[in-house]
């Protein structure tokens, strides 16, 4: 697993493993990987590498007109074979887990009727997405059992990969966990120009961990991060993807409550990185890694012609918590003969405009403390959410700079802004890792480390939230409220 001097070789100091110093515990163990808390997770109910990959169905509209697509989508639980030779029961988006993929382009407006069919309220949320206070799925804005909500999405934003997950508050926990996300993948002219791997070659790659019981049943507890060590990609553990010799872009998306991945091939080849968050960067990166806490995306690039037919090669996570031989896995790929690809990787992708002058400064700090599970301790600024409190007020269209520091000394956290996307300019003082120069909407935060982002609130008006997307930590109370006016 990873240690702190790989981490700093890898260039994550830039990014946040070699910045946070002197941490605690949890830290050690995130980084070391397994720990007597993790061996009472028990064997592993299924061997690594015997499951095939399978790629999410893509959501059908139900009607189709000159610039609107519709969807119906029914949330209900379904029972599924996730392990081999049993059934779980889950939360699905129309019985798929994960969700099914929406496709759609930018300027075509998307129209989703959400039923539920479930027995606890949800919220529909568009991660990433520019919309009106109506249509952002917020946490007090919930749909009741048997009712419906219809979302309307204007998809006026660039390109990206964007996933919609529940957010219910003190409910998003839980039904995240047990099944409600799915990817919304968003096209747009620009990004088709570019020749990048597409059709089949374009793949949705849907991380998260789960903690099964002898019966295969979903164990869910709170603030539980040691417990979850079955990895699943697209609902399926470690599984195997046969692939040409050819170049695909993989659409990774960290759908995890908690977990924090570092990713990495088993040979150690580099990953083209081509986009993020916020859809692609300025220009592909070469990185020995993919770092991606919760609710972060990563468009990557691999090239699997340079490898002879019948390689197998892993892809690796580098960190805890749980023991290496469950979370330091996390799929194959079976490598078969070379096929025709006239598919490339320009060397600029999305160039940077610049960036307007910010009239604001903010800082946030995000702390949890040893009674968070009590909802008393998971804080932003000092102050657990109240949804009746205003906690930022921003003046339309204005430019800020946000210092966000996490100043818990052992627990990492991530923060997530609603509506408005940002710009990391540092960490810690120091130049982003070439990873995060595109826009983002979310970002990652180790014990002791803070990050400045610079935003502009030029689209909606109204109250959005901001915060941690462990969104374990979000439910007990890390959260705040910013009114745009």
């Amino acid at each position: 697993m990873l240690t702190r001097r790989h981490a700093i070789s890898l260039g994550l100091s830039a990014g946040g493993l070699g910045a946070v110093g002197a941490a605690g515990g949890l830290f050690q163990t995130l980084v070391a990987g397994g720990t007597a808390q993790a061996a009472q997770t028990g064997a592993t109910p299924v061997a690594p590498f015997t499951v095939p990959f399978v790629t999410p169905p893509v959501l059908r509209p139900v009607l189709r007109t000159r610039d609107t697509d519709y969807y119906d989508v029914r949330m209900a639980l379904t029972s599924h074979e996730v392990l081999p030779g049993t059934r779980t029961d889950l939360m699905t988006y129309n019985g798929s887990f994960p969700g099914p993929t929406l496709r759609t382009r930018r300027g075509r407006t998307t129209v989703v009727r959400q039923v539920n069919a479930l027995d606890m309220p949800t919220s529909v949320h568009l991660h990433g997405g520019n919309n009106p206070v109506a249509m952002d799925g917020g946490m007090m804005d919930t749909i009741a059992p048997g009712r419906s909500r219809t979302y309307v999405y204007a998809n006026d934003q660039p390109a990206a990969t964007l996933w919609t997950h529940d957010h219910a508050h003190h409910m998003e926990s839980e039904h995240v966990y047990r099944g409600l996300s799915a990817a919304y993948l968003l096209a747009d002219d620009t990004e088709d120009a570019l020749g990048l791997p597409s059709g089949k070659y374009d793949v949705p790659v849907v991380l998260r961990d789960a903690h099964f019981d002898e019966n295969a049943a979903l164990l869910y507890t709170m603030d539980d991060a040691f417990n979850r060590t079955t990895i699943l990609v697209n609902g399926k553990p470690w599984p195997v993807m046969k692939v040409e010799g050819r170049k695909y872009r993989l659409r990774l998306i960290n759908s995890c409550n908690l977990r924090i991945f570092v990713l990495r091939l088993g040979d150690a080849s580099p990953m083209t990185h081509i986009g993020g968050d916020g859809g692609l960067l300025p220009a592909p990166a070469k990185m020995p890694v993919a770092v991606l806490s919760p609710g972060e995306r990563a468009d990557i690039v691999l090239d699997f012609s340079q490898y002879a037919p019948g390689t197998q090669l892993v892809l690796e996570n580098l960190i805890g918590p749980g023991p290496t031989e469950l979370v330091g896995k996390v799929m194959r790929f079976d490598v078969g003969e070379k096929t025709p690809d006239n598919s490339r990787v320009p060397d600029v992708l999305n160039p940077r405009a610049p960036l307007p002058t910010p009239t604001v400064e903010r800082s946030f700090t995000l702390k949890m403390d040893a009674d968070a599970a009590t909802g008393a301790g998971a804080l932003i600024n000092g102050k657990v959410f109240d949804p009746a409190r205003i906690d930022t007020e921003i003046t339309w269209g204005s430019t800020e700079v946000w210092t966000v520091s996490n100043t818990s000394t052992e627990i990492p956290h991530n923060f997530h802004v609603h509506l408005a996307p940002f710009r990391v300019l540092e960490r810690d003082g120091q130049p982003v890792a070439p990873t995060e120069g595109g826009l983002k909407d979310t970002v990652l935060l180790w014990p002791g480390q803070s990050a400045k982002l610079q935003l502009t609130f030029d689209s909606h008006r109204g109250v959005y939230p901001y915060h941690c997307h462990m969104i374990d930590h979000s439910a007990m109370g890390m959260m705040g409220q910013m009114k745009i006016s």
